[in-house]
């Protein structure tokens, strides 16, 4: 255990730089073990909480404790300070796991990994020295486990796969009562599920069963442009409703300006390395904002991407036929192919661009929701093409996914209507000369204010709350909300998990009084 100063004070603050907490200590756990210990002594200490921290990226003080105790969950996975080293740290604490398939005739491959083990540590390991690797990935690696499996999990797979929540075959939980717990959907089922996007608040993730299936050797990645979101909806749709067969791996899109502007406009589109955007091409009217579909085909084989493979056409022929019924600003298509590491690791090339010019470091007034297909037109007119019409200095993602492919036991809450739904995430970068802060923090609240008041249906994803148990009430729905209730009080009696959420107030041991937060 550190004190919060001899840890740099790095635990007080978050990736989103919008609030400072500063815990007691920082506790660098080894074990399970480790972790039950600091949640046992945390409830023998009136007003004592504990944080999970992975690498830090959450944007609104989630793994933050206030004059509690953090857990470094990176520890987990012997991490050191580099990042090759934590490469090689980590691969040291996961584990391949081989089980035979339920139908007989095979195996199934899971790896066992610390829940403080980053994405990308996970897809080294599984690429590197198996040739496998998990389905289901966000679009930034550099997270833990553990801690977008208490949220949810999402990228442009999650249509296709499942978000990383419904890729889970069994976690080991240390829950608030300082227990130790395997759970798994036929073993200690509630505990399972309630961990799945529970926001911390039942258990600290330890370790996690991932499933593994083989990784592909190479992708075709493609972006097209759109002058119509009614267009680039339509198409959406239908690329994640083709299933089971001729399918994308991965869909994906954005909203972007109709403009020059190196960071909110065209230069945002092409592929990196690939051709220029010729504006000239777009239609005449195209409004102030438009849309790129980006997809993605796996090849599995050892081929050119258009040579004739086992089945037939090569990734590069398939993928142009599949766009072709498309109605996408014809001339607008970039098109690279490139190794399957290089295209889950595209992110990295942000971040490294992002520490250069120091928005990195910069805070980072996030807003991601879930929004339903019956409103996305809506939401389009009233905040993309209203509110965010000049852009947000950073990506602003908007694409489709199915709700079927997530198990509604889970904890995450999806929007009521409808099968499919929209991610949307306004992930803003603060620039020199940029708008300040508290406007970006407020033009979010504005936005969730004009979802409320248009009735969308809708959910905050990794939501925050400052307005009590009203609020998430409303973000989970009446019946889900006593679900919630029910589970924290059933694996954190006393509230000593997650307190950075907002959402319960620390309690006491019967006879002591509790404190609010």
């Amino acid at each position: 255990m550190a004190p919060a100063a001899a840890a740099g004070d790095a635990a007080a603050m978050d990736f989103g730089g919008l609030l400072r907490a500063v815990p007691a200590a920082v506790v660098r756990p080894a074990s399970a073990d480790d972790v039950a210990s600091a949640i046992r002594a945390a409830a023998l200490t009136p007003h004592l909480t504990v944080a999970a921290r992975g690498n830090g990226h959450s944007v609104a003080g989630q793994a933050t404790a206030e004059g509690g105790l953090v857990l470094d969950m990176r520890s987990l996975a012997a991490a050191t300070s580099s990042w090759s080293s934590r490469l090689g740290g980590a691969q040291q604490t996961m584990q391949l796991v081989q089980c035979p398939s339920e139908g007989g005739g095979g195996h199934c491959y899971f790896a066992d990994v610390p829940g403080g083990a980053l994405w990308e540590e996970v897809l080294h390991w599984g690429v590197d020295n198996h040739g496998l690797a998990p389905s289901s990935w966000t679009d930034y690696l550099r997270l833990t486990v553990g801690g977008t499996l208490s949220n949810g999990g999402v990228s442009g797979q999650s249509f296709r796969y499942g978000p990383q929540v419904s890729n889970v075959a069994e976690l080991e939980v240390v829950t608030g009562d300082g227990e130790c717990r395997v759970c798994s959907r036929s073993s200690h089922p509630d505990l399972f599920f309630a961990v799945l996007g529970g926001l911390g608040q039942f258990g600290v993730i330890t370790r996690a069963r991932i499933p593994l299936h083989k990784a592909p050797k190479a992708v075709r990645w493609t972006r097209v442009v759109y002058a119509s979101f009614a267009d680039y909806t339509a198409d959406a749709e239908w690329l994640v409703t083709r299933l089971p067969d001729a399918a994308f791996d991965y869909v994906e899109g954005f909203a972007f300006v109709n403009s020059d502007d190196p960071v909110n406009g065209w230069p945002s589109v092409p592929i990196p390395g690939g051709a220029r955007f010729d504006p000239s091409l777009l239609p005449a009217g195209a409004g102030p904002v438009l849309y790129c579909l980006e997809v993605a085909l796996y090849q599995y084989a050892q081929h050119r991407p258009d040579d004739d493979e086992d089945q037939g056409e090569g990734v590069a022929s398939v993928s142009r036929r599949m766009m072709a019924p498309l109605k996408y600003v014809r001339g607008l298509e970039f098109a690279a192919d490139v190794g399957y590491v290089d295209f889950l690791s595209r992110v990295n090339r942000v971040e490294e661009e992002a520490r250069r010019n120091g928005s990195w470091d910069a805070p980072h007034p996030w807003l991601n929701l879930f929004v339903s297909a019956r409103d996305i037109a809506d939401f389009d007119r009233a905040v993309i093409n209203g509110m965010l019409a000049d852009g947000i200095d950073g990506p602003m993602l908007v694409y489709p996914m199915l709700k079927s492919k997530w198990d509604p036991d889970t904890s995450v809450a999806l929007p009521e209507k409808g099968e499919i739904f929209y991610l949307v995430a306004l992930l803003r970068f603060c620039r020199p000369g940029g708008p300040a802060v508290d406007e970006l923090v407020a033009q979010n609240g504005a936005i969730l204010r004009a979802c409320r008041a248009n009735g969308y249906d809708y959910k905050a994803y990794f939501p925050s709350y400052r307005g009590g148990e009203a609020e998430w009430s409303r973000h989970f729905g009446s019946a889900r909300w006593r679900r919630f209730v029910d589970r924290k009080a059933r694996y954190d009696p006393l509230a000593i998990l997650a307190p950075g959420q907002k959402i319960f107030p620390r309690r006491a041991p019967a006879g002591r009084p509790s404190r609010a937060v």
